[in-house]
């Protein structure tokens, strides 16, 4: 019985982090065009944090946590929240969703050198592809002329790249890292963490808050779906699955999150799609395929004998 019960929230947690993550793209573009990046980031993960406390108190369930757990939600959340999502949100006014979510889509790639480099992990053959074929959709997907010819988009792709290593590191770190057991608590610590260093680059950038009220109801709308959904229940998913399965396998949301992200874009907000854009998710995707596949190729089999 208690594994049927922790597969099923398994398949919820991932149902979490490839759709709604997905859908996050679209969100935060609506927001980002009218509200200022790092307040926008900065207040839904500090309410998103708040509401969780609140729940936790509501449910009985103990905030209390040692000092190394408390520093190690800080870390987590920088990391993950504060430059991970942050940057992408900022990102978001230069670069289509549809291309911000098929960049982070290499983020499979990002964290099997990251496991080469810091833990001595060997890359398998099957990996060895993905990561060429990851390369070569990277290039067919920053090499478009909509790219290549605005220094806007550029900025916004170095943006996300940045926010893929440091999430990147994060995922590694908080895989053996000393955090609060209730998953739930884990999240809303590194989300109220996250939000007040948010506010404080909103305030080091100069950026104008302004009132919910005074927001347009696209806005409201997009906000209230991010802290609730976006933010509680995907990224306490996350949490959950960093600790249950492995990294790689967490790693995999970045097969359906631009597919959605895409279709999202292009349905709400006509953003096109190109067929080179096409043609590198789907070399992309395969490259992630590859890297997170257990499966052997005949050809490497042939050298094994």
């Amino acid at each position: 019985m208690g594994k049927s019960s922790n597969s099923a929230l398994v398949v919820l947690a991932f149902f979490a982090i490839y759709v709604i993550w997905g859908s996050t793209y679209l969100l935060n573009k609506i927001a980002v065009l009218e509200l200022a990046p790092f307040m926008l980031a900065s207040c839904r993960f500090t309410l998103a944090g708040l509401f969780i406390f609140l729940l936790a108190k509501i449910m009985g369930i103990s905030l209390r946590v040692t000092k190394k757990q408390a520093l190690n939600t800080i870390i987590a959340g920088i990391l993950f929240l504060s430059v991970g999502n942050g940057l992408v949100v900022w990102a978001l006014r230069y670069v289509d969703t549809g291309f911000a979510a098929l960049e982070i889509s290499s983020q499979p790639l990002i964290i099997l050198l990251m496991m080469r480099v810091l833990q001595g992990k060997k890359i398998q053959p099957m990996s060895v592809v993905g990561v060429v074929l990851g390369i070569i959709g990277i290039y067919l997907l920053v090499s478009q002329k909509e790219i290549i010819t605005q220094e806007e988009s550029i900025l916004g792709m170095m943006m996300i790249f940045f926010c893929m290593v440091c999430w990147a590191y994060a995922s590694l770190f908080v895989a053996k890292a000393d955090l609060p057991s209730n998953y739930f608590v884990n999240t809303g610590y590194q989300m109220f963490f996250a939000g007040l260093i948010l506010s404080l680059m909103s305030m080091a950038f100069g950026e104008e808050w302004s009132s919910p009220l005074v927001w347009s109801t696209e806005v409201q709308i997009s906000m209230v779906l991010l802290i609730i959904f976006g933010s509680i229940v995907a990224f306490t998913s996350f949490n959950y699955l960093l600790k249950t399965v492995s990294p790689e396998k967490v790693a995999t949301s970045t097969y359906v999150n631009p597919i959605v992200a895409l279709l999202l874009g292009w349905y709400f907000l006509d953003e096109k799609i190109t067929l080179q854009s096409v043609a590198a998710a789907a070399i992309l995707l395969t490259g992630v395929y590859f890297i997170n596949t257990k499966k052997t190729l005949a050809i490497f089999e042939r050298f094994k004998r």
